[in-house]
């Protein structure tokens, strides 16, 4: 029997590709969505179910937590209205306002509860470090310190890998391994604003719409806007 893998599942393309890698890799996928008051959150709830779906993973093996002190607490462009989404740019310094405050240790935590009651030996998270909006828990180091975290704070029998397998990559090279795995990009959903069409104004459009161009393929979702040099065969 195929060992069991607990997939944090966004919606976005990174996780999406991150659970056609778990299930390439040759795990049973368990995959956990959080609703944590985000703006596109009936969006991404959306994805979470298509994809899950296109990969026919049962019902009992799917999970959505609601996170509602995350946006009680605030302090991010995506929970707080009253904080303005600045214009896409990817490549500039520090932390962005997009930044939803220790969010990740939210969900990992959550992944590990339920892979200790399931019994899954790992945990596969679309953690991008190289190529992504610069979010603190997001990086290898902070993700290592949390799996030894999580073997120190179980069962004895519970032995947990944590996987990351697109930490490193650039977004280019995260849409030719999706194509690769015939992974369904067309159902993912990135967008921090939009929940029709992609905005194209975020840092998350930017930094999706910038890996297809690279890639040399059209990116399938609609745009109600795309930014100059970034429309596809151009």
């Amino acid at each position: 029997m195929a060992e069991l893998a607990v997939v944090s599942l966004s919606g976005g393309m990174d996780s999406c590709v991150t659970a056609a890698l778990a299930k390439a890799a040759g795990f049973e996928l368990a995959l956990l969505h959080a609703d944590y008051g985000q703006r596109t959150q009936a969006r991404e709830r959306r994805a979470f179910g298509d994809i899950a779906d296109f990969y026919c993973v049962p019902a009992h093996r799917r999970l959505i937590i609601g996170f509602d002190s995350l946006k009680a607490i605030g302090g991010s462009a995506l929970t707080d209205p009253t904080i303005a989404l600045p214009e896409g740019d990817p490549d500039r310094a520090g932390v962005p306002v997009s930044y939803v405050p220790f969010r990740n240790a939210h969900l990992l935590a959550t992944c590990v509860s339920w892979a200790e009651v399931l019994g899954a030996t790992a945990i596969f998270v679309g953690f991008v470090e190289e190529d992504s909006s610069g979010y603190p828990d997001c990086r290898e180091a902070f993700l290592r310190s949390f799996e030894q975290t999580a073997n120190l704070g179980t069962k004895p029998e519970t032995r947990l890998a944590f996987h990351a397998p697109l930490l490193h990559l650039r977004k280019a090279e995260i849409v030719r391994q999706g194509l690769a795995l015939g992974a369904p990009l067309h159902l993912s959903w990135s967008c921090y604003q939009g929940e029709t069409e992609a905005c194209g104004h975020c840092d998350s459009c930017h930094l999706r719409l910038r890996g297809f161009k690279e890639a040399g393929v059209a990116d399938p979702l609609p745009y109600a806007f795309i930014p100059e040099g970034l429309e596809p065969g151009r």
